[in-house]
């Protein structure tokens, strides 16, 4: 079986946020992600994971934009100099953390320019950094109208185009079946340019076991394949508590 890992940011909320790394390491959990982890100091943030064992593997850019401004990032014409600031703020959370991903998201746009856009940015983030792993991540247009990176195929095209071995891709089973109609096929066909997974069940994102998802032969595929990391849950339980929705690691 896979490695798996706790989504904190969807999984345990049913407690504040710094008690969720404790639930996570009793549940059996290893490794954590937290997609905006910003709110907290980050040295709360890591005494938290040092006292569980536990390791860090992603987080989210942009940070929160406090400002209130509309919502934008990679793949926005215009917005080069809000994405370079905003970087450089998430890799000064990540010199603390230090996780061992950053997805970078592309942001909601459908302009002509998007793609190139998005290619430059990625470009100069990965060069700016080139240590730190970044991933990007098709998202389904029906949980995010007008999100930009909406395809995998896309974002095959736009990892050719940015090539640099610091940027992959992040699979997530719930947005290819919801934006393809097979997470399994996806797999098969991207699986080589994956870096990082992510699990949940279509078409509610809840635990694995419900929806069209076959869960065993993708966790069968995934082992089968070269990939070595880790396969995070992220999905909301459809359980009171987190702990009762575990029931497919069994």
């Amino acid at each position: 079986m896979p490695r798996f890992a706790a989504n904190l940011t969807l999984l345990f909320t049913e407690l504040p946020y710094l008690d969720r790394f404790d639930a996570a390491a009793s549940a059996g959990f290893s490794a954590v992600e937290i997609l905006f982890p910003y709110d907290v100091p980050a040295k709360d943030t890591c005494r938290a994971l040092l006292r569980n064992g536990l390791d860090l593997i992603l987080i989210n850019a942009p940070p929160p934009n406090y400002t209130g401004g509309t919502p934008g990032y990679g793949a926005v014409p215009g917005g080069e100099g809000r994405f370079e600031h905003d970087v450089k703020r998430a890799l000064r959370y990540a010199g603390e953390l230090r996780p061992t991903f950053i997805h970078i998201m592309a942001g909601y746009t459908k302009n002509e320019a998007a793609e190139a856009t998005f290619v430059r940015n990625l470009q100069w983030a990965a060069d700016l950094a080139p240590e730190q792993s970044f991933t990007i991540e098709p998202l389904n247009s029906g949980d995010q109208p007008g999100y930009f990176l909406d395809d995998y195929a896309l974002a095959a095209r736009i990892l050719d185009a940015v090539d640099r071995p610091n940027v992959g891709l992040q699979y997530d089973s719930y947005h290819a079946e919801v934006i393809h109609g097979d997470a399994l096929q996806i797999w098969e066909t991207y699986k080589d340019r994956v870096t990082h997974v992510q699990i949940g069940a279509a078409p509610g994102r809840s635990e694995p076991g419900t929806g069209p998802t076959d869960f065993p032969a993708l966790f069968a595929a995934i082992d089968a394949s070269s990939y070595a990391g880790w396969v995070s849950a992220e999905y909301h339980s459809s359980t009171a508590r987190t702990e009762g929705s575990l029931h497919w690691l069994k």
